[in-house]
């Protein structure tokens, strides 16, 4: 009974850290929301790559009334452009205002979760990535943070930061992948990262013993450091300087959105409020201390932070289970699995298991005759060699973000590539938007288009110094299966 006691007792020592993280949570969900609020219409509105509509119906027809289970989302109500883009850019003002401290915490956190779950069914492939469901993860727990902080949702916070670090460095050992065995997967990760920037170009040109000893360093912070979370205070604010180190390291050479910075406010919980408190102003402490003393969790609170850790403890378990067991999987597990990918909590996390050794781009050109090519023109991928890698953090490019899957990547994943380029044939301005140029703008569509395939890699200081080059290309040819647009 007393570690129950002491479980669902107030975190007296996380009061200031509680505070602190929503208000950081609040512009981290803020800038996913702006950086969708620009795309989401060309990704999954009715005239988008992959229309919403489309998924919605065919799911229902499919599966009943339990496809509203399996895909929890409002836009069941309404799909519209004026919806999509009306869910994301409110996501975007209620964070802001939540930030800002001018609505109440806990509806204005229930309302950011269920819209940016809504979102992340209605991107589909688009928004399939680990860091939006640890915004969704992070995002759900917040909840329970209104009230005063238990040890309880301490101790969740706590698992799902470990969950991130140690299984994004298991899976990175247990692919099997080479270059993180023998310590070479920095010599190529710069360069073939998906969305790379200034910092990654000289990144890439440190010594190989710099670079071998970044792949030491990162399989450190990601299989050591973790376990150190669950131990005395001074080892808990050593993984929080080494978590925070890392992030910060991968921040200067790396785009990678919003994750580093979700994992920097994480760690958070690493640290008290002897810590924290040195950022505040003694007036806003004791503000904070006495609001959290006031609202102290009551018994139907508890219960419900208490199936919840259950639920998370197990679902995540079940999840890591899934991935390493070989042959068909038990039912219990295949029901469990079901769970974190419509609800966005549970999830397991692997970034980077394998890393690509080359990186090829893909243009896509069209003509109205087969004789005069123009390029379309993406806004944050690699192209022009002579255009400087741009420094995005924390937007996301969807769309340019999925071209990096195309060969030799994942070619399972290319299913909406073929949608995307008959977008492209019929001028569909809500895709095209996405673009940074459209030779067809105001113009009849292309009869023609051609995906020519290139090999890229980043230029030497000394080729850079000579031809203001950050990047070379090798034409490898024309991308295949690319069929005539349709009348």
């Amino acid at each position: 009974m007393k570690v129950l006691t002491d479980l669902f007792g107030p975190a007296t020592d996380h009061e200031l850290t509680g505070w602190l993280f929503v208000k950081g949570l609040a512009l981290v969900y803020a800038a996913a929301f702006a950086s969708l609020a620009i795309q989401i219409d060309g990704l999954a509105g009715p005239d988008g790559i992959l229309p919403l509509q489309r998924l919605l119906d065919g799911a229902f027809a499919e599966q009943g009334t339990i496809a509203l289970l399996r895909l929890p989302t409002l836009f069941w109500l309404n799909s519209s452009d004026a919806a999509l883009q009306g869910a994301a850019f409110t996501g975007a003002v209620v964070a802001l205002l939540l930030a800002l401290g001018w609505v109440r915490r806990r509806p204005a956190l229930i309302a950011l979760f269920v819209l940016y779950l809504s979102l992340v069914h209605a991107g589909q492939i688009f928004m399939r990535f680990q860091w939006d469901t640890l915004l969704l993860e992070s995002g759900f727990l917040a909840i329970f943070l209104v009230d005063a902080p238990t040890r309880l949702i301490v101790l969740l916070f706590d698992w799902l930061l470990f969950r991130l670090r140690f299984l994004s460095g298991y899976f990175k050992l247990a692919s099997g992948d080479p270059s993180w065995r023998d310590f070479s997967a920095l010599n190529y990760y710069f360069e073939t990262q998906p969305l790379p920037h200034i910092g990654s170009w000289y990144a890439h040109h440190l010594s190989p013993g710099w670079l071998k000893a970044g792949v030491g360093f990162t399989l450190f912070a990601e299989l050591a450091v973790p376990f150190f979370i669950f131990l005395p205070r001074p080892f808990r604010i050593v993984a929080a300087a080494v978590t925070i180190g890392a992030q910060l390291l991968i921040i200067a050479t790396s785009n990678h959105n919003f994750i580093n910075l979700l994992t920097i406010l994480l760690c958070l919980f690493l640290l008290d409020d002897r810590i924290v408190a040195r950022l505040l102003p003694q007036s806003v402490q004791d503000r904070i201390r006495s609001d959290a003393r006031r609202s102290g969790s009551g018994p139907a609170a508890r219960v419900l932070a208490g199936a919840t850790a259950v639920l998370i403890l197990v679902l995540s378990l079940s999840t890591a289970l899934a991935t390493q067991l070989r042959g068909p999987l038990p039912h219990a597990l295949i029901v469990l699995n079901e769970v974190p990918p419509a609800f966005g909590i549970g999830n397991p996390y692997h970034l980077f298991p394998t890393m690509q050794t080359e990186r090829q781009e893909l243009k896509i050109v069209g003509s109205y005759d087969g004789r005069d090519w123009e390029p379309y023109v993406f806004r944050y991928k690699p192209d022009a060699l002579d255009k400087a890698p741009q420094f995005i953090v924390p937007h996301q490019p969807r769309l340019d973000w999925m071209m990096w899957f195309l060969p030799p990547q994942w070619p399972d994943t290319a299913f909406w590539f073929e949608p995307f380029l008959e977008s492209l044939r019929h001028n569909r301005a809500a895709v095209t938007r996405l673009l940074a140029r459209n030779p067809f703008e105001g113009k009849a569509p292309p009869k023609m288009l051609r995906v020519l395939a290139y090999r890229y890699h980043f230029s030497t200081p000394q080729e850079r110094a000579s031809t203001g080059n950050w990047w070379k290309a090798e034409y490898l040819g024309e991308y295949p299966d690319v069929p005539p647009r349709r009348p």
